[in-house]
């Protein structure tokens, strides 16, 4: 360990000033997680050094919901859904015809929950088809430009975490490819991923609903369907990780059990891995929860990184910050 702190450090001084003007991580405490994270990447980068990966093979990825920004109450995605279902019911009362797309227009959550996944299936397919792919973006990027958290009053990127910004840039600037790999929809991420976390269209895997290229007025579109041709989470993330990349990630970041595949298969491969989870402990700058939690469950993947030695990253502990300034 002491050799390769004294290589990155010796490599540091050969760089131009301007390159090094600013601290790493800077949103970070000093401390035992942002050490690891440093001397891994030091070590990655490092040529001379016994672990050194070619930047074509420094694949890194991210799941989004709680990993990049906050999920709480609910996944954000979600609080859109029911955002477009009041609109589509003020344009037309006859639009919400069953419970819960009823409940979904009166913004009754509570409601929602209670009818279980057949309940949030229907609104979501109701809110996220019937349109091509660009009018969905539009419709998406008008929402996430003006609407407001329901519990902090914040615009949803505005609860960004300022760490893993942090952490995206440090990763960029040492030559790894970040993704993201989440059960958010990927037309509904693609939406501001780049905006939002420097991270293109292309880079951004998630949860499919059916789809179909059609002719309209003469234009050729991909029109959204009613239905769900891909969920990403738990198992699948891997398998879409291998499809999409074809490479097995050194870094992985995550949340919750969703991300537990992900993070054991990429640390399975050989040479130097990484696996980081963000533990949800500030009650008073942000929200705690883990192991119970109804959005963004922490349970078996935290015991599986006390076992394999993954981070798991406490908000209390390690982030000076949650959110960025305002």
């Amino acid at each position: 360990m002491w050799t390769t702190r004294l290589a990155a450090a010796l490599w540091t001084v050969a760089l131009p000033l301007g390159a090094w003007a600013a601290e790493p991580l800077p949103s970070w405490h000093d401390g035992p997680a942002k050490t690891a994270i440093l001397d891994f990447v030091a070590a990655v980068t490092t040529e001379a050094g016994a672990d050194f990966v070619p930047p074509d093979e420094r694949i890194a990825v991210f799941d989004n919901d709680g990993t990049l920004w906050s999920e709480q109450p609910v996944y954000f995605q979600f609080l859109f859904a029911m955002d477009r279902a009041a609109e589509l019911a003020a344009a037309d009362p006859a639009w919400a015809s069953t419970p819960a797309l009823e409940a979904a227009a009166a913004g009754d959550v509570e409601a929602i929950v209670a009818g279980g996944h057949d309940a949030l299936l229907e609104v979501v397919t109701a809110t996220h088809s019937g349109m091509t792919v660009a009018a969905f973006t539009a419709t998406v990027s008008d929402w996430i430009a003006t609407a407001r958290h329901p519990a902090t009053d914040r615009l949803y990127t505005d609860m960004l975490f300022q760490p893993m910004l942090e952490l995206l840039d440090h990763l960029r600037a040492n030559d790894f490819t970040p993704y993201i790999v989440s059960g958010g929809g990927v037309d509904f991420m693609r939406a501001f991923t780049e905006d939002a976390y420097g991270i293109p269209p292309e880079q951004v895997i998630g949860s499919m609903g059916d789809a179909r290229f059609e002719i309209v007025d003469g234009d050729p579109v991909i029109l959204k369907d009613p239905g769900i041709a891909f969920i990403d989470d738990k198992g699948t993330k891997p398998v879409a990780i291998a499809r999409h990349i074809g490479r097995r990630p050194i870094f992985v970041a995550g949340n919750s059990d969703g991300d537990l595949a992900m993070a054991q298969w990429s640390t399975a491969g050989e040479g130097p891995r990484f696996a980081l989870l963000v533990h949800h402990t500030d009650g008073e700058r942000e929200f705690a929860y883990d192991r119970e939690s109804h959005v963004g469950r922490l349970d078996a993947a935290l015991d599986a990184a006390a076992a394999e030695g993954w981070l798991v990253v406490d908000m209390v502990r390690d982030w000076k910050r949650v959110w960025p300034a305002r």
